[in-house]
């Protein structure tokens, strides 16, 4: 399994825990890794490899590990940016004065299962502020995307209101021409109206003449 993990050499995060490790000795080299969860496993030894092939890790977690000794974890001095180190539930743990010989042994540390030298408990920030990091990225890039996704629908429903206007000003356009077309039909219908009865006038007044002409 670790050994697929070359596909994912830009992770700087990453969680095996509880599934039957007995080592690391197959750990791809992960250098952009900064966060290794490696906890309720059955690693015992061989920690040298994370010096060699996870250069840049600041926390590491090997809590509920077969871990019995000091010498275990020396390999772990090389990690110069490890500031946090987790050994709950190890063997290791129950030995004379482990938390003064572990920050001896590894200097750069400044939390030893959550608390430093002084038993200061390791605020959240410092203990899940890199995952909470990754979190509030993920979250921003989802903003983004959805901020993306709502200006492309504002953007389309303007489009439609923009065509239903336009729809609108042309149907104005031809019920007012309609209306021009009508007006001109009944105005002609009604010079042709008035045409007629000036005709029918002058044909009655015609007639009587004719009938005086015909008397002589």
């Amino acid at each position: 399994m670790m050994a697929k993990l070359k596909a994912f050499e830009e992770l700087e995060f990453l969680s095996t825990i509880n599934v039957g490790l007995t080592s690391v000795a197959n750990l791809a080299k992960l250098n952009k890794l900064k966060k290794l969860e490696l906890s309720d496993n059955r690693i015992s030894r061989g920690l040298e490899v994370l010096a060699e092939k996870c250069r840049n890790l600041t926390h590491l977690n090997l809590s509920g590990n077969k871990i019995k000794d000091l010498s275990t974890i020396e390999p772990l001095k090389k990690l110069e940016n490890l500031k946090s180190l987790d050994l709950f539930n190890c063997e290791v743990t129950n030995l004379n004065d482990y938390r003064e010989n572990v920050f001896k042994l590894l200097p750069q540390l400044t939390y030893l299962d959550d608390y430093d030298p002084d038993d200061k408990e390791a605020p959240d920030s410092d203990a899940e502020g890199y995952v909470e990091g990754l979190d509030d990225d993920e979250e921003d890039e989802d903003g983004e995307e959805y901020d993306k996704d709502t200006q492309v629908v504002e953007d389309e429903e303007d489009k439609d209101e923009e065509e239903a206007g336009e729809e609108e000003d042309v149907s104005g356009e031809e019920e007012e021409y309609e209306e021009g077309h009508n007006d001109g039909e009944v105005d002609d219908e009604e010079d042709e109206e008035d045409a007629g009865e000036e005709e029918q006038g002058q044909k009655r007044k015609r007639e009587p003449e004719d009938e005086g002409q015909d008397d002589d």
